[in-house]
């Protein structure tokens, strides 16, 4: 079982105490895999959306979209096990794609989410509570387009925003600058690596110092994998919005928004002004919470 540094979680309590909503719920989920930490906003008995961060980046990063959402929405940010955040790995490992297909099964379930209620009689049937929004960033977008086409009668509707390894791979630039990080990912590594792709943008510097300490977080990596298969992502039928940073440098995403188009039944693309891959979420522009507001109220009823 992972332990979690002190500063590390002074770190974090400092970006939700100075970004989040005095009324955000912290929640614990036990799943097979661990305890899930989950932040919620909004009011309790509005249509859920579930919010998946990037690598390393933590739940804390989504404040912003937590707050616009939260006046027509239950908000649940998740700490994805196996990566920095306050949820606790367990004994058992995420290894492979299935184990984070029942991770992300059991999370739902343990906050009511599309749960099945039994049949009150032989003469009613199973009921299905409201199907959930997926809203991921990076490889949290990854995880939700899996979702989604691992549990379609889940997913009401699909956020992605600047999804790496879902339409396209990297770009081989971004993947040599990154690897010094990823073989030994100190402080200063991370923070050279952050400020290379944002263009040393001015980023919240509470967030920042969390960021730092996630340098030395003391779990596994989180799963990486397979691109979803074309034939289930042409298979997807639900409403899917895709949101690409004007200057991602982890990919072209010119062949992202034209794999999409291709391979996804239902799905509109935007262009985030001026943002990066890692300006995203948390210094997003404004258009980015208010596009996806005004997208998932357009589907709030599922159609």
């Amino acid at each position: 079982m992972t332990t979690i540094d002190d500063g590390f979680l002074a770190a974090y309590d400092a970006v939700m105490a100075a970004r989040w909503p005095a009324s955000t719920e912290p929640a614990e989920i036990r799943t097979p895999y661990g305890t899930t930490h989950v932040n919620s906003v909004g009011p309790a008995d509005a249509p859920p959306v579930v919010l998946l961060h990037g690598g390393g980046t933590t739940s804390t990063v989504w404040s912003g979209t937590a707050r616009a959402l939260g006046t027509a929405h239950r908000v649940h940010a998740v700490d994805t096990v196996g990566d920095a955040g306050r949820s606790v790995a367990g004994d058992r490992a995420i290894r492979t794609l299935s184990d984070q297909m029942a991770w992300l099964d059991a999370v739902l379930d343990g906050l009511g989410l599309s749960a099945v209620s039994p049949a009150v009689s032989p003469t009613v049937s199973p009921t299905v509570s409201p199907a959930v929004s997926l809203c991921g960033h990076s490889y949290g977008a990854w995880s939700a387009l899996h979702y989604a086409a691992h549990a379609p009668a889940r997913v009401r509707a699909l956020v992605l925003v600047d999804p790496t390894n879902c339409f396209t791979g990297f770009s081989r630039r971004y993947l040599l600058r990154a690897l010094p990080m990823l073989l030994r990912p100190t402080v200063r590594r991370r923070r050279a690596f952050l400020g290379w792709e944002t263009g040393h943008a001015a980023l919240d510097e509470t967030w920042l110092r969390l960021y730092d300490r996630a340098a030395a977080f003391p779990a596994a990596r989180p799963l990486t994998g397979p691109r979803p298969a074309p034939e289930a992502l042409r298979a997807l039928r639900l409403p899917v919005l895709l949101l690409l940073a004007e200057h991602s440098r982890a990919h072209d995403i010119g062949r992202v928004a034209a794999s999409a188009a291709a391979l996804l039944p239902r799905v509109e693309t935007a262009v985030l002004p001026g943002a990066t891959h890692h300006t995203l979420p948390l210094a997003a522009p404004p258009e980015m919470d208010g596009r996806i507001e005004e997208f998932l109220a357009a589907h709030r009823r599922g159609d």
